[in-house]
């Protein structure tokens, strides 16, 4: 298993994010909320989470992705729960 950066996982997800509701990747930093100040539903978030965890390698349970509140959220999961 490769170890990834936050940074590598940051930038992969804000172009998810880009891919599946056209936000601008450098609007996607830690702080930023998905649904706040993204602007993703729920649905679009299960694109976000399915789409992470085919690039990451990552399993996201639907209990965890309904805590993935925040862009540093995901990350953090990501980082610290590769298969």
């Amino acid at each position: 298993m490769t170890t990834v950066t936050q940074e590598e996982v940051l930038a992969g997800l804000a172009e998810i994010v880009n891919e599946i509701t056209g936000v601008p990747v450098e609007d996607v930093a830690v702080e930023r909320s998905f649904a706040d100040d993204l602007d993703v539903d729920s649905l679009s978030m299960v694109e976000v989470v399915v789409a992470a965890e085919e690039r990451f390698g990552v399993t996201i349970p639907d209990e965890r992705a309904n805590e993935l509140k925040t862009v540093g959220d995901a990350v953090d999961h990501i980082v610290n729960n590769r298969d």
